[in-house]
């Protein structure tokens, strides 16, 4: 593999590394028992890495297919799901069977029937009240969605010869989301805006439902079009790596105050495209030769980027079971808060081995056979 490659991983490695950084301190602030003074203010946006992983596969998925498509090569959809599968499935079951088995690594009362996690159909009426065990998997669930249908309409476009006009396929995608949040905020959500638990509502009808999520992933393949199809408009943007970042942190600030108060009109009809364009700019800074995030190589990022699916899948657990063994010590707020973050680290690196490297070995085997 070359330098370049490696260099534009640095840069997505840079934004892995962030995206769940994010979503640990946004799940530390709910899950633990205690927290620092200072972490609510941090971690009020966290829940945005979730999109930013969207972003991130959007991009990394559509580029491998797009890029069969750039050579005239039909889309394998065994190779593609061989590949998604030893990646995903292996260690998401692994996740499954410890939340079922080991009761006291839940870190709330009451997990969904395990059919739900199975067919990855956890996000669809999601109460999170009620069944708020391992509620994270929401997004996973969206990803697989996505990895589910882009090939297929991949394929369909081409043996149609039609994907020229992929392009209005994605607007009306777009267009999708905004209806249906549209639809989702006035006549699901409003109508129990006086019940005691209408947040429970909003992020039921709203905030976990795949159709209501598609802006990040459908960023990323827009990125991906452009960075595949459209070389001399790529090679013109890439100069400006580092403005593109400052442009999608920009954005991002605009985001995070139009996001103060999720459950606003605005902000669930608008929120989500905004943190998705915001956080295209970046992956576009990440994946453009001039940019720092470029050029910089980090092995903590490297390697919390290598950790990231399975710090992904357990750190709830790990969170709520760190704080059980230590409820009886009186450390620092601050203290345990790394102590936290140092047990995540730990045993999502040896899931990491144990689980996810073995399979990934075994999926290199089927794919590239010696």
């Amino acid at each position: 593999m070359d330098k370049t490659i490696h260099q534009k991983l640095y840069g997505l490695d840079h934004l892995r590394a962030l995206a769940i950084i994010l979503v640990f301190f946004f799940h530390y602030f709910i899950v633990s028992d205690g927290q620092p003074e200072w972490l609510p203010a941090v971690a009020s946006f966290g829940w945005t890495g979730v999109d930013l992983f969207f972003v991130l596969s959007g991009f990394l998925i559509a580029s491998q297919l797009f890029e069969q498509l750039k050579n005239e090569q039909q889309i394998s959809l065994k190779h593609f799901f061989i590949k998604r599968f030893f990646r995903i499935i292996p260690a998401f079951l692994a996740t499954v069977a410890i939340y079922f088995y080991f009761p006291f690594f839940r870190e709330k009362e009451a997990l969904p029937p395990v059919w739900k996690f199975l067919t990855f159909t956890q996000n669809f009426g999601l109460n999170i009240k009620d069944y708020g065990t391992f509620s994270h998997c929401w997004s996973l669930c969206v990803e697989e969605h996505f990895y589910l249908f882009l090939p297929l309409i991949l394929i369909g476009l081409q043996k149609l010869n039609q994907f020229s006009k992929s392009f209005w396929l994605l607007l009306f995608f777009f267009i999708v989301g905004f209806v249906m949040r549209f639809y989702s905020f006035n006549y699901l959500y409003l109508p129990k805006l006086d019940d005691a638990y209408s947040w429970l509502y909003w992020y039921k009808y709203l905030y976990y439902p795949t159709y209501n999520r598609l802006d990040g992933l459908l960023v990323g393949v827009c990125i991906a079009g452009l960075y595949q199809f459209s070389p001399n408009l790529w090679s013109t943007i890439s100069k400006y790596g580092n403005l593109l970042f400052v442009i999608g942190v920009t954005i991002m600030t605009c985001a995070y105050f139009l996001c103060e108060d999720l459950q606003t009109f605005n902000a669930s009809i608008f929120g989500f495209p905004v943190v998705a364009i915001g956080f295209g700019g970046i992956v576009l800074s990440a994946i453009s030769p001039t940019s720092f995030l470029y050029q910089w190589n980090s092995k903590f990022t490297t390697l919390t980027a290598t950790l990231s699916y399975a710090i992904y899948l357990t750190h709830k657990g790990v969170i709520h079971t760190t704080h059980y063994i230590l409820k009886n010590s009186k450390i620092d707020s601050n203290i345990m808060l790394l102590i936290s973050l140092l047990t995540c680290f730990g045993f999502a690196y040896v899931f990491h081995l144990i689980i996810e490297k073995p399979f990934m070995k075994l999926r290199n085997q089927l794919i590239e056979p010696k």
